[in-house]
């Protein structure tokens, strides 16, 4: 039975995802949430004499439902519940670990994965994700002790469990990290395409009595997401991406599912990649607010960001795809800014956390500054460091692909340019004597292996992809 178990609950990159009603079930959630009550009560220390957790959802399908099962599991554990009373992006949450003083955070949300998935991410006291090492205690724990008989209502009625707006203390502190007053007297219009997620309202709310024209898109609840997945990326987003070419907003800003990630388009319908927003939030961070330290991306990052950090001074630090392996520099270093491809931004002074609404309004905070639309910030940073086209593709292992990684790492040269460099710490990346590049890597959240690649010319780089699709195939 526990082999078993831990074959139909097993912690990828951000947390466990499964699928509703196969493998991520009520009796599987509380299996999990009785693994975090052994994690909590033999492995964390009290904060102000008390075992505390904050505990949240995002609009996903029975959200609500799944995390009550955990609330009442780990209050009948003798642990202090506070509940969040509404579904809530995944970064308030986070902060409210640190607000409430929590031992950690349990979030209910499977992120950007498509609607028939939910899932269950751990964050730390700091309100970081969760390390490796974390995530291996919690599996080891599945399956060790009973599942108690729990009565969420009963539970609550003793004090175990207790309701709190977490998104309250949120806003506060983003009201607080902008300059606010100057963006007040702004008049640039935005939309942001909340993807039926639950990023929704709140930065209406944090720029609230500005002169900031702002619509939303997608913004009421729907649990299918609109029949696509809560994706930043181009090919879910052509309503707002019309919208940029026919109408005349200066800024457009996108969510995942539960609002820790980001992607923008500009004035004409552009699309822009987390890779070149995160090279703009360095950008404004260092020059236009002084800040110092370090930058990080990840292994599939772009190129852009080394030579920014070439040109600013910056250390530049390179991990693993997973926005808890930033987390964690963020926690030991002095980093400005962090990024991962797929839009996770994590900036100095704040929680070690990825945050998709915090990022849109540092971009819109630079835009006030330099009194410039996203596109003229866009094409004056592309100027200075050069254009680079980024592309990315998910490919499912059903349709009989195969990564041999081993096979990968010996591919001497891509379109007839040399392989000068081969990293194999996270999947296989292939780098050019001409700075392009192809990465393979088996997806910690889904069953895929994801490409990556970068060239300096859109062709260039969507025929990097062609060959890495062919390579899994067998070709």
């Amino acid at each position: 039975m526990k082999k078993n178990i831990r074959k139909q609950i097993k912690f990828g990159t951000d947390g466990w995802r499964g699928v509703i009603a196969d493998n991520f079930t009520f009796e599987n959630v509380r299996i999990v949430a009785q693994a975090m009550s052994d994690w909590i009560n033999k492995d964390l220390s009290e904060r102000d004499g008390t075992k505390r957790v904050a505990l949240g959802y995002d609009a996903r399908f029975l959200g609500l439902e799944f995390s009550q099962a955990v609330a009442a599991v780990l209050a009948a554990n003798g642990i202090e519940v506070v509940f969040s009373d509404r579904a809530l992006p995944t970064p308030s949450l986070s902060y409210g670990v640190v607000d409430i003083k929590g031992v950690c955070g349990v979030m209910i949300t499977a992120s950007h994965n498509p609607a028939k998935f939910n899932g269950i991410k751990i964050k730390t006291d700091q309100g970081g994700g969760a390390s490796e090492e974390i995530t291996n205690i919690v599996e080891k724990y599945l399956g060790k002790s009973p599942v108690p008989e729990a009565d969420f209502e009963k539970l609550v009625n003793e004090g175990m469990i207790q309701f709190k707006n977490f998104n309250i203390a949120y806003k506060k502190f983003m009201k607080k990290y902008i300059d606010l007053k100057r963006i007040k007297q702004s008049k640039f219009k935005v939309i942001q395409d909340v993807m039926y997620g639950s990023g929704r309202d709140i930065l209406q709310d944090v720029i609230k009595g500005s002169q900031i024209e702002l619509e939303y898109l997608h913004n009421d609840v729907n649990p299918s997401f609109g029949g696509v997945k809560p994706e930043p990326i181009a090919e879910y987003l052509p309503e707002l991406l019309r919208k940029m070419k026919t109408e005349d907003f200066d800024l457009g800003l996108v969510l995942d599912g539960d609002a820790d990630r980001i992607a923008a388009a500009a004035p004409g319908g552009e699309y822009i990649s987390p890779q070149k927003i995160l090279g703009l939030v360095i950008l404004h961070l260092v020059r236009n607010r002084g800040r110092k330290g370090g930058v990080v991306k990840t292994t599939c990052g772009t190129t852009m960001i080394d030579h920014i950090a070439n040109k600013l001074d910056l250390k530049l630090y390179e991990t693993a795809v997973g926005f808890k392996y930033i987390s964690d520099l963020m926690v030991t270093e002095e980093i400005v800014a962090g990024g991962e491809e797929a839009g996770g931004i994590g900036v100095q002074d704040y929680i070690p956390e990825r945050d998709g609404t915090l990022a849109g309004l540092l971009l819109l905070e630079m835009m006030v500054y330099e009194n410039k639309n996203i596109k003229q910030l866009l094409n004056d940073m592309e100027k200075e460091f050069g254009r680079y086209y980024y592309e990315r593709s998910g490919i499912d292992l059903k349709d009989g692909f195969k990564f041999d990684k081993e096979k990968f790492m010996q591919v001497p040269s891509l379109l007839g340019k040399k392989v000068v460099e081969v990293k194999s710490e996270d999947g296989v990346k292939l780098i050019c004597e001409d700075e392009s590049w192809l990465m393979l890597r088996p997806s910690g959240t889904e069953p895929m292996v994801r490409a990556y690649s970068e060239a300096k010319s859109l062709k260039k780089a969507r025929d990097l992809i062609k060959l890495g699709k062919e390579f899994l195939s067998g070709k």
